[in-house]
């Protein structure tokens, strides 16, 4: 079902034609954050065995941490690790925006068509895209390692109970609490700063990372506060999605991503004169029976 976007519009102070070109950005509000949650979640609704299909590596691997951070003894990387799905989730969700999109188009959203992301003529820029916010994601797992070593030395916790005495009882905990979650609310800004339309825009007009960045980075400053809320939703659902074992963020995650599509509409005007790009080639469906004879195409043209 196509849907239409409304909101006042800003003019980008730019001069020249990258001014004509420079996607021209919206004023929005907390009505707009609730319009796109809305028809975030009504795609879910639409698609949900294969959103939760799509992001079923989340619990798993939020699993996977968890039973890792129990065995090595580093329990207190347990939440840097949980909360760093904020950092890579914009990146993650590619396949959710391309269903939207297809939805917004009155077009058919699958698991299959959802892969069609990885064809786009902005796949690589938005890989390196991806790449960077994967580094953010390794630097705040590492700075978070090095405050609790500055609060309680190299002496690891010896279970759950032992650190969360630790964390809640001490004034290094404490300082710890206060410390950790002012660094990583500063991450966290980075990532929402430089990502928060990225990636759909550079899916929608194949921008390249750095004019997305731009756009993404001058949306935030056109509605501070907006944005603001944003992300402070981003973390109270993904704080909730961890509940119970992370399972929840198999629900949390591509009501996310879906969300952030149309928080994209929301934000940044559709193009006057969008430039069609060429025609893809069709990719025959070849049968698994087929499989041998597909590796040598050549002698079934010349019938050997």
């Amino acid at each position: 079902m196509a849907t239409s976007y409304q909101g006042n519009v800003t003019s980008l102070t730019q001069s020249g034609r990258d001014a004509a070109a420079a996607p021209v950005i919206r004023t929005i509000g907390l009505a707009e954050l609730g319009r796109a949650l809305r028809r975030g979640w009504e795609d879910f609704k639409a698609v949900p065995t294969h959103a939760i299909i799509l992001c079923v590596i989340y619990p798993v691997l939020g699993l996977v941490l968890a039973r890792a951070v129990l065995g090595y003894s580093v329990i207190p990387l347990l939440f840097p690790l949980a909360a760093g799905f904020a950092l890579i989730g914009p990146f993650a969700a590619l396949g959710l925006y391309e269903m939207s999109r297809r939805r917004e188009r009155g077009e058919q959203a699958t698991a299959w068509d959802a892969l069609e992301v990885l064809r786009s003529p902005s796949f690589g820029a938005m890989l390196g895209l991806g790449v960077l916010l994967l580094a953010l994601f390794v630097t705040w797992v590492a700075t978070a390692q090095a405050i609790y070593i500055a609060a309680f030395g190299y002496e690891g916790a010896t279970g759950i109970s032992d650190f969360a005495s630790r964390v809640l009882t001490t004034s290094q905990g404490w300082w710890l609490i206060v410390v950790g979650c002012g660094v990583g609310f500063l991450f966290a800004l980075v990532a929402l700063c430089i990502s928060v339309v990225s990636f759909p825009l550079m899916l929608d007009r194949h921008a390249s990372a750095g004019d997305a960045m731009v756009t993404s980075l001058r949306a935030v400053a056109r509605n501070p506060a907006p944005m603001a809320a944003w992300g402070l939703i981003v973390a109270v659902l993904l704080v909730a999605g961890t509940l119970p074992f992370f399972l929840g963020l198999a629900v949390v995650i591509p009501l996310l991503g879906h969300a952030t599509w149309h928080l994209y509409r929301e934000t940044i005007e559709p193009e006057l004169n969008p430039q069609p790009l060429p025609p893809r080639a069709h990719r025959e469906r070849k049968p698994a029976a087929d499989f041998p004879a597909n590796l040598f195409p050549w002698r079934r043209k010349d019938g050997a």
